[in-house]
């Protein structure tokens, strides 16, 4: 059967028809995707909060080189106040942006708003490479966890057939619907941090609280970059779930109070088991390395309760894979309506309405990706990833000066200078990021952002010679009243 493509009638853009001169003090621009006929909204209010919970976090899984790299005092304090510095200012522009602009692609299509095809384009490069090479691991952290139990998946042939099926088989159930992914999500979120739970009540009893005043072992020197690169990559990507805006139902209210919660949900996901086990597990700080926690379920409760913890890290990797796979196969359907990919990338499936060409690609790279020593890659995504936050910002901040007519159904309460100031400060956190990265970083991250610029001049020019067919680019709808 041939793939049904979403067809959106095109409309006159703002730019051609300017408004009367007192239209925008009356009324703010609405700009909407224009939806298609027969599509249904998927996702609501429960299920956005899960996914959003795993493109960020997924579990406490990954915080325990914070406590390593500079104690459990400072671990504690970076979890308590890095949200309020980089998760909030992040979260509020996503939920800005994405009632105003509720069409799938998100940051590509804020950047397209902004500041021209070119960077909106750009945008998609660097978000979508980071994205599918970081979906790239679940799969191996999966089976690394998997060979703790079954020691066959070490190695050799049974390891590499058992990622190559774990990644088909999860790529698949993405296939099947947001509405089943979303309430996957919703599942796996409940189940995996259920032994934390237990082991953080466990350990009440044993709790010493002088513990949490303390700043590590004597002699023992900080470690600065992780620990930062610990709380930084434990507390991003707030803007994924952005890339299926067009899926949510009734956008405008669902988007920021999922956010809020999910938010909230995180950082005490986090700081719960943080404050539990640094209170009750005395042990040497070099021991604090990921996957510590298990240790430590070991040590207050027994076996079982490491076991436990360790079926919900496979869970957990699972749902961290299905979430950011997701928002991956939807921003290339994004930037096919924008005219950005050919318009056979806006296919989506006849029998579950997913982009099945999108999935299929992503999935395709993340096989690539699972084989191989991708240290340096994934460096290089993350530098990609800090240079389309960077955009995104830009594009936030020009947006309330270039559009400020533009219908904000939730509104950051700040003025434009205001607003400078909130992005000040996790901008510098991403430059500081930026320049310590090594030079083969530099290297690849360049290479990458030059083939990103190549390939937006080679879709340009398929495009105007026909080579391919593309849309017209027209997503958004403007309402004017006088």
């Amino acid at each position: 059967m041939e793939p049904e493509i979403q067809r959106q009638t095109p409309v006159t853009s703002p730019e051609k028809s300017p408004p009367g001169p007192d239209a925008a003090a009356v009324l703010p621009v609405d700009a909407r995707p224009a939806p298609a006929a027969g599509t249904r909204k998927t996702l609501t209010l429960i299920p956005l909060i899960f996914l959003i919970y795993f493109e960020v976090a997924g579990g406490p899984y990954g915080e325990e080189p914070a406590v390593q790299a500079a104690g459990p005092l400072l671990a504690l304090v970076g979890f308590l106040v890095f949200p309020f510095i980089w998760s909030i200012p992040e979260a509020l522009v996503t939920a800005e942006l994405s009632t105003a602009l509720p069409g799938n692609g998100g940051f590509v299509l804020w950047a397209e708003r902004a500041f021209g095809p070119l960077f909106g384009s750009l945008m998609g490069t660097w978000k979508f490479l980071s994205g599918v090479i970081n979906v790239a691991a679940f799969p191996v952290l999966c089976i690394d966890y998997v060979k703790k139990l079954f020691p066959v998946f070490e190695s050799g042939w049974p390891r590499n057939v058992a990622i190559a099926v774990s990644t088909l088989m999860l790529s698949f159930l993405n296939y099947t619907g947001l509405t089943i992914v979303g309430y996957t999500a919703v599942v796996l979120g409940i189940v995996s941090l259920m032994p934390f739970l237990v082991m953080s009540s466990i350990a009440i009893p044993k709790i010493r609280p002088h513990r949490w005043l303390s700043l590590g072992q004597k002699g023992v020197k900080k470690d600065w970059n992780l620990y930062f690169n610990t709380l930084f990559w434990n507390l991003n990507f707030w803007d994924n779930v952005s890339t299926m805006a067009g899926e949510v139902d009734r956008p405008q209210k669902t988007f920021p109070v999922a956010l809020l919660v999910a938010v909230v949900f995180t950082c005490v996901a986090y700081l719960i088991p943080l404050f539990a086990v640094t209170g009750s597990v005395l042990v040497d700080q070099s021991q604090w390395e990921t996957g510590f926690m298990a240790d430590a379920a070991e040590i207050i409760a027994g076996k079982w309760l490491k076991v436990w913890l360790e079926i919900g890290a496979v869970l957990s990797a699972i749902g961290l894979f299905e979430a950011q796979l997701s928002s991956s196969a939807f921003q290339l359907l994004g930037m096919a309506d924008l005219g950005m990919l050919p318009r056979v990338f806006a296919a989506r499936s006849k029998w579950f309405d997913t982009p099945w060409l999108g999935i299929l690609l992503s999935t395709a790279i993340c096989l690539g990706f699972s084989y191989m020593n991708f240290t340096s890659i994934i460096s290089s995504a993350n530098f990609l990833y800090s240079l389309g936050m960077l955009l995104e910002f830009a594009s936030f901040l020009w947006l309330r000066r270039k559009m400020p007519a533009l219908k904000r159904p939730y509104r950051v309460p700040l003025s434009l200078p205001w607003l400078a100031v909130l992005s000040l400060v996790p901008c510098g956190f991403l430059v500081v990021i930026m320049v310590y990265a090594t030079k083969v970083v530099y290297l690849v991250s360049g290479l990458m952002t030059v083939g990103g610029i190549g390939w937006f001049f080679l879709m340009r020019f398929c495009k105007s010679r026909k080579i391919l067919k593309f849309s017209n680019g027209d997503i958004g709808e403007v309402h004017e009243e006088d």
